[in-house]
């Protein structure tokens, strides 16, 4: 069985840092693209960051591009998003994916596994 599980949501200032873990198990983690997205309330969910299978690539939304950084350790089966200067825009419910496409990036259709997501909120 297939889990993917996010920690390090909160509560933070603007201008602030957070730094968000997605634990994966029942998966060959090292095949797979992971991915971010976020839903903020009353909105459509969207793509925040995706990393490839060995961390040589990454592709991040214009939004959060030069703020937020993704890495992952396959050896732990743990993938990173680390948020820094925080808006109140970055407010929203953030969740890790995984994908077995190497087409995946932005393509939510692509991700397969989903998690249940983290409060992030960012106060101004």
């Amino acid at each position: 069985q297939v889990q993917l599980v996010e920690s390090g949501g909160g509560l933070v200032q603007a201008g602030g840092s957070l730094r968000l873990a997605c634990a994966a198990s029942g998966l060959t983690f090292s095949s797979y693209v992971m991915g971010w997205f976020r839903q903020a309330p009353g909105k459509e969910d969207e793509f925040v960051a995706a990393i490839n299978w060995n961390g040589a690539y990454t592709h991040y939304a214009d939004s959060v591009k030069g703020r937020f950084t993704m890495s992952r350790d396959n050896a732990k089966n743990l993938v990173y998003l680390q948020m820094d200067s925080l808006k109140p825009d970055d407010t929203a419910v953030y969740y890790c994916a995984a994908s077995t496409s190497s087409a995946a990036a932005y393509r939510r259709s692509l991700y397969r596994y989903w998690g249940q997501g983290t409060q992030v909120t960012v106060s101004s």
